[in-house]
């Protein structure tokens, strides 16, 4: 229990940071790995990294961010009854990792005041009473999404990426969007630097 406390003190700190600034997401972390050559575009097939079994809505979220990216850097389908040149392999994670209280939004805080009430005389308040307005109890997840692109002709994976990020559950952390958010962050400046892990906020 100790060890799994240390490994989510980090992701606590970076969220609470982000609660004080309206964020309910802390920075992505991107991690590349290709060959050091030039990956030329051609036409490409979105497959669950594990087969068919995979299949499902949410899978079909990542998939279609995953397309929408590499639609952009010039990868293209494959026309109907044709192999595509390359088979982009998606895998990706969104589970629990517990729970973190968020800081208040504003606190009252009552002490050392005084109010005057007339000449020689006053009221005085103390003891230093605060009290915090708005603190919620909410669930901590951990998304990750990672693509491995190969040729289909030899099986070669020319470039894959992992990126992940924190979150706190909530209607802008829904399955869509984070799925949007972290392909966007992988694709970023492709292919990318290998071997290196970056943060992207």
């Amino acid at each position: 229990m100790t060890i799994k406390l240390a490994l989510l003190a980090p992701v606590v700190l970076a969220l609470g940071a982000c609660a004080t600034t309206g964020s309910n997401a802390g920075p992505t972390e991107v991690s590349r790995y290709h060959l050091g050559q030039p990956i030329a575009p051609g036409t490409v097939a979105i497959e669950p990294v594990n087969g068919a079994a995979q299949i499902s809505p949410e899978y079909t979220m990542y998939a279609d961010a995953v397309g929408t990216e590499l639609s952009g850097l010039g990868f293209t389908p494959a026309p109907t009854g044709s192999q595509s040149q390359y088979i982009a392999a998606v895998g990706f994670t969104r589970q629990s990792r517990g729970t973190v209280r968020t800081p208040p939004r504003f606190s009252i805080g009552i002490g050392g005041g005084s109010f005057g009430g007339g000449r020689g005389g006053g009221v005085g308040l103390g003891g230093g009473l605060s009290t915090g307005i708005g603190s919620k109890t909410r669930e901590l997840v951990q998304s990750e999404l990672a693509v491995q692109l190969k040729r289909r002709g030899d099986g070669t994976i020319v470039w894959e990426g992992r990126a992940q990020r924190p979150a706190l559950l909530g209607p802008d952390e829904q399955p869509g969007i984070t799925a949007g958010r972290l392909a966007t962050a992988l694709f970023q400046g492709f292919p990318g630097e290998s071997g290196i892990t970056t943060t992207v906020r």
